[in-house]
């Protein structure tokens, strides 16, 4: 009699996996904590370093009267201000009225024996303004005699200190730079031309918000309100363009790179706190041609000086801004596609792919990154 055996299944061979040592852990903690350390470092540096001491530098100001005391008088200022003070001489009232509505001086001061008074423009920016006042306050004092202060380029009711169309660009621009970490995280899948469409589409979106809460909300651009959301515009699509672009170089270092621009060394320059006369060289360079500063000059032109003062100039620096974006786009898709033919063409082993956990720690660090 035959006895039959059955081949049993053969047992799962019990695998052991090695847990992480503590140090691993403890080292890739500190890896992911450097991103919010340099975030700290970066503004203690660039908000510091901007506002922490205001002082004149070359701060236009004007003495009008072509009498011999007036003369002295600008000569008087001028030696004693040293590069503080940028002192010259106006023939009269009207011509020193046009040069604060071509926002050339920040103030004119028309001697009088008896009533002196000192010519501004709180459009042009409201501490400027101060700073003029302070000056002249103190050589009205020497003569005894109080000082008329006239404000030629009043600003609007909803945003008495000038400062609301620098809020207004501290709401745009977080939209923004925001709106890049998703686009480059839930949009990873996507191909960068629906990408691009996409920051496009968020653009117009993130610039209607803020022009609707600047605008009938809060009455901070209480006129030319499709102008000034034309200009909002400009800024956010340059932002998001630009941080589109770079996440397909720098992936989890984006945002990080995108506070420096346009946080850190952005809302420093835009102007809308301190404008370069009352900052260092460093800021007020960079004021020159940031496009936060693009923004808010932009928009101080278009809503109190007529659209004059430099408007054209700031256009073509958010135009260059968003130009720059769109080539970092085009530079993405290239390399996006070159990495896809290369993993495509690779024949030996697996084709290594970020795992889940991987791709979460990359989104919780941007999103942690965006909270703050």
């Amino acid at each position: 009699m035959k006895t039959s055996h059955r081949a049993e299944p053969a047992r799962p061979t019990a695998t052991h996996h090695t847990p992480p040592s503590r140090w691993h852990g403890v080292g890739h903690l500190a890896v992911h904590l450097l991103t919010p350390l340099l975030m700290c470092l970066g503004m203690a540096l660039a908000y510091q370093g901007a506002f922490h001491q205001p002082e004149p530098h070359h701060l236009k100001v004007a003495v009008v009267g072509t009498t011999t005391p007036d003369q002295v008088l600008a000569q008087t200022l001028k030696d004693r201000a040293g590069d503080a003070l940028d002192v010259t001489t106006l023939p009269d009232r009207q011509s020193a009225e046009q040069q604060l509505h071509s926002r050339d001086l920040v103030g004119a001061y028309v001697p009088d024996a008896e009533h002196p008074e000192l010519l501004i423009a709180k459009a042009n920016s409201d501490t400027s303004a101060m700073a003029a006042e302070a000056v002249f306050q103190t050589v009205a004092g020497h003569q005894g005699v109080p000082l008329t202060v006239t404000d030629v380029a009043p600003l609007a009711a909803g945003d008495p200190t000038g400062q609301g169309i620098f809020f207004l660009l501290v709401t745009i621009s977080i939209g923004s730079y925001a709106s890049v970490a998703v686009l480059g995280t839930a949009g990873a899948a996507l191909g960068m031309r629906v990408r691009a469409l996409a920051g496009l589409a968020t653009s117009l979106v993130v610039s209607a918000i803020g022009i609707a809460t600047a605008g009938p909300v809060f009455h901070v651009v209480d006129h030319h309100q499709v102008a000034v959301w034309a200009l909002a515009w400009l800024y956010s699509a340059g932002i998001i363009a630009i941080g589109t672009g770079l996440h397909a170089f720098l992936k989890r270092w984006t945002t990080l790179t995108m506070m420096a621009l346009f946080v850190m060394l952005n809302f420093t320059t835009s102007g809308g706190i301190y404008r370069p006369e009352l900052q260092n060289g460093f800021f007020g360079a960079l004021h020159g041609f940031w496009n936060g500063a693009g923004f808010v000059e932009g928009a101080r032109s278009i809503l109190y000086f007529d659209g004059g003062a430099g408007l054209g100039g700031r256009v073509l620096s958010l135009v260059l801004w968003l130009v720059a974006g769109l080539a970092l786009l085009v530079a993405a898709g290239v390399h996006e596609r070159r990495q896809r033919t290369a993993a495509a063409a690779a024949t030996t082993g697996p084709t290594a792919e970020a795992g889940p956990d991987e791709l979460t720690e990359d989104q919780l660090q941007e999103d942690e990154a965006v909270a703050v």
